[in-house]
């Protein structure tokens, strides 16, 4: 018998707030976290704006000492984690800890330091770099971080999918709760990429919009999108089995209802032109939920604002869903963050998890130019109170990844 999975816990660092609470409070004011980039001088390069996070001081949630042996990824999904580890009141010295794992993905992992290390080593010789640049560098480092200040001792990994990886982390932590094999996960993503190397290699590859009007850059399904806005931050889930959380008391938030995974397998970067494989990720995930494509009310869109993978992303809808593709509700709330690459599909689970608890849909903000190949209900600039019940959130990465979750509003049966 297949095991409910329940949300007890959530935590995010983001560019439109450094907790989960103002995170929402944001959407539901529809504000735009895209400013200058104030994290290196951007004098010389094509791009200058970003979804940076602001007025985070790291040493308030992490020991300053501490803080300089980790790279920033790990420094935010630490912080994201401690949040929503202190909200599902979790007491590990209750539980088997064995019983209890972690797997936090990131995309890209420690660019940071390594940027910042390859210059020392080209500047004073490469056997003087830090000694602490492997481990601050390695993706697997938040998720082991996040165990080791838990006492997590089950599964702890790291998947990278690129863009999915955030959701996928969940996807598979919600299997091995369903499945028997763990009673606690925490998951979810975390990146931190807004380095000179990381801008300038999207630029290179043109996937960047170069905008400077921070309202005119990330335009997700707007017929004068351009490309994407890199973010940062971080989010992370604490999910549950439904029995073990009631037995505690814990406060429930949310149901992981289903999870699909497939892979275009037709470009390096493009998705597949007729959105196929995007489609059959959201049926998988619908089907594993039990559920039927009428039941679905809203999706969070994967809605990078680059021309293909919007007009892609609508033709898998409409594929995925039918005739109902016109009934439903589907934004993208990267028009307010950004691209957290990594960390979107967790951040973007939050969201979906808090649009079902406090009915109310998200909107799709800075839209101006409709475009005919994009032509479902986004939600324009205007979030609604709106009580739904299922939704699905989409993230779809280079390489053909696609992932999507069914999330559920959570009810008693």
């Amino acid at each position: 018998m297949k095991r409910r999975v329940v949300i007890t816990g959530m935590g995010a660092v983001s560019p439109i707030g450094n907790n989960s609470n103002d995170m929402w409070e944001s959407v539901k004011k529809g504000n735009c976290g895209i400013a200058p980039i104030t994290h290196y001088d951007t004098t010389g390069q094509k791009v200058t704006l970003a979804g940076e996070i602001k007025d985070l001081q790291i040493e308030d949630f992490i020991d300053k000492k501490a803080a300089r042996k980790l790279d920033r990824f790990t420094q935010l999904a630490l912080i994201a984690s401690k949040e929503a580890f202190a909200q599902s009141e979790i007491n590990m010295e209750k539980e088997d800890s064995t019983r209890c794992g972690v797997i936090v993905s990131s995309g890209i992992g420690g660019l940071d330091v390594i940027e910042q290390e390859h210059s020392k080593g080209m500047d004073k010789g490469f056997d003087r770099v830090s000694p602490f640049f492997i481990p601050m560098a390695i993706s697997n480092m938040a998720a082991g971080a996040i165990a080791i200040e838990f006492g997590l001792h089950g599964a702890c990994s790291c998947v990278v999918t690129a863009c999915a990886s955030g959701t996928n982390a969940i996807g598979d932590s919600f299997r091995l709760i369903r499945d028997g094999y763990a009673d606690i996960m925490v998951c979810g993503g975390t990146e931190s990429c807004i380095t000179p190397l990381g801008i300038g290699g999207f630029t290179s590859l043109r996937a960047l919009s170069e905008a400077k009007d921070p309202a005119r850059a990330s335009i997700p399904f707007d017929k004068e999108r351009n490309g994407f806005v890199m973010g940062e931050g971080s989010g992370i889930f604490v999910l549950e089995e439904y029995g073990h959380a009631k037995a505690r008391g814990a406060a429930i938030l949310g149901e992981i209802a289903g999870y699909g995974s497939t892979c275009d397998a037709y470009h390096m970067t493009a998705p597949a032109l007729d959105g196929s494989g995007a489609a059959a990720c959201m049926l998988l995930a619908v089907n594993d939920a039990g559920a039927k494509p009428s039941d679905v009310e809203y999706i969070n869109a994967h809605g990078t604002s680059t021309p293909m993978n919007d007009r892609c992303e609508t033709m898998a809808v409409k594929a995925a869903l039918g005739d109902h593709a016109g009934n439903v509700m589907i934004s993208s709330t990267k028009s307010m963050t950004g691209h957290l690459l990594g960390a979107s599909g967790a951040i973007e689970a939050i969201i979906t998890a808090l649009a079902l608890k406090n009915e109310f849909i998200p909107p799709t903000i800075n839209y101006k130019v409709p475009d005919e190949e994009c032509d479902l209900d986004i939600v324009p600039n205007e979030g609604r109170n709106k009580k739904t019940r299922f939704a699905l959130t989409n993230s779809l990465g280079f390489g053909g990844h696609n992932a999507t979750l069914a999330l559920r509003r959570f009810e008693e049966k």
